[in-house]
C-alpha cells in the first residue's frame, strides 16, 4: 500500500475524522492489523481563513502547494487535500507534483451516479456554494447542482463559528435539516455534505434526503488509490 499524503487541519476536527475513516478502511481492505500509512501536516487554520476571507487565493494557493511539495518530498505517493473550500486552489497546490492528487469532489460524483442522482443540493461555507470551482466539477460529470437560495450566511456562520471549533448545538441541527427539505422542495434527491465539518451535525437518520458525506467518501477514495497498482 502506498503513503497517503494529507494536508489537513482547515479544521482539525475534521482532520480528525479523516484519520479514523483512513485507518478504518484500510484494515476493512486489508484485514488483520493493518492500518494506513499516513504523512499529515495539519497547518494552522487562522491565517488561512484570513486569507479566505481576503480573497487572496493565490498566496493560500501557493502556501498548499509548499505543503504539497513538503509531503511528496516525505515519501508520500497519493495527495489528499483535507477540506472542501480549499479545493478552490486545488490545480495551483497540485502543480508540478509527480504524484496523483485525489480530488474530493471526484468520489463525490461517482457515488451520486451509482446511486442514480441527476439533482442534488449542495451544502458547504459560502465559498463552496455561491463559487463555481466545485459546482463546475459536478456539472462536468452531468449532475445538476442545487444550492441554498436564503440560508448561505447562517450555514457560513455555523461552520465556522460553531462547527470548526468543535460546536454541535441542536438548533443549528435543525436549522441544516430545514435548509435540506427546501432543496428538497426545490428537487434535489440527495444533499452533499459539502463542508467536510458537516457530519458533525448532520447523519442520514436524521436528514430528509440521502446524505452524502464528502469526507467519508474523499477518505475511502484515498485508500483505493494508495491500493492501486
Amino acid at each position: 500500500m502506498k503513503t497517503i499524503g494529507l494536508i489537513g487541519g482547515m479544521s482539525w476536527e475534521s482532520t480528525a475524522h479523516y484519520y479514523r475513516v483512513l485507518n478504518e478502511e484500510t484494515a476493512r481492505k486489508r484485514g488483520g492489523l493493518h492500518s494506513a500509512p499516513l504523512l499529515l501536516l495539519s497547518v494552522d487554520f487562522a491565517p488561512i481563513e484570513t486569507l479566505q476571507r481576503s480573497g487572496k487565493w493565490e498566496e493560500a494557493g501557493t502556501l498548499l502547494a509548499t505543503h504539497a511539495k513538503t509531503l511528496e518530498a516525505g515519501g508520500a505517493k497519493v495527495l489528499g487535500l483535507a477540506t472542501n473550500t480549499m479545493h478552490i486552489v486545488a490545480e495551483r497546490m497540485a502543480e508540478g507534483l509527480a504524484i496523483p492528487f485525489v480530488h474530493i469532489a471526484d468520489p463525490t460524483a461517482n457515488a451520486l451516479l451509482e446511486k442514480g442522482i441527476s439533482r442534488a443540493g449542495l451544502l458547504g461555507t459560502r465559498f463552496t456554494m455561491e463559487m463555481d470551482f466545485y459546482k463546475d466539477k459536478l456539472k462536468s460529470r452531468g449532475l445538476d447542482v442545487v444550492v441554498p437560495d436564503r440560508e448561505i450566511e447562517d450555514i457560513n456562520r455555523i461552520i465556522y463559528d460553531e462547527l470548526c471549533r468543535g460546536v454541535v448545538r441542536e438548533e443549528s441541527r435543525r436549522f441544516f435539516i430545514q435548509a435540506i427539505s427546501r432543496l428538497a422542495q426545490r428537487g434535489a434527491q440527495a444533499v452533499i455534505l459539502g463542508c467536510t465539518e458537516i457530519a458533525m451535525l448532520v447523519y442520514e437518520v436524521s436528514s430528509p434526503l440521502p446524505v452524502f458525506d464528502t469526507t467519508d467518501l474523499h477518505a475511502k477514495a484515498l485508500v483505493s488509490a494508495a491500493l492501486a497498482d
